[in-house]
């Protein structure tokens, strides 16, 4: 193979895996809009389902936690609560 030929490749993996990633559709409930409009703005929001088989109520409110002080995201009191009201209540275990 060419250098040109696995560059290409390479572009077209992570076309692929970018296009994966944005097609995620989040289950319809009260607080998806919080979830989609805060934590898309910093990683995919296919993280939610691939750690939903990990996590109960109170590993998703620390991660709603985590994102907020550890990584200093900026979400709201109003928008956390809605976020991890909506994890817990639709990707808990």
């Amino acid at each position: 193979m060419t250098k040109i030929t696995i560059a290409l490749a390479a572009l077209a993996s992570l076309a692929a895996v970018g296009a994966s990633a944005q097609e995620v559709k989040l289950k319809q409930a009260p607080g998806v809009d919080a979830v989609e409009a805060n934590c898309q703005a910093c990683h995919t929001l296919a993280y939610i389902p691939m750690n939903s088989p990990f996590l109960n109520a109170a590993g998703w409110d620390a991660e709603v936690t985590k994102m907020i002080k550890a990584f200093g995201a900026p979400i709201d009191d109003g928008d956390a609560k809605a976020i991890a009201d909506y994890l817990k209540k639709n990707y808990g275990t």
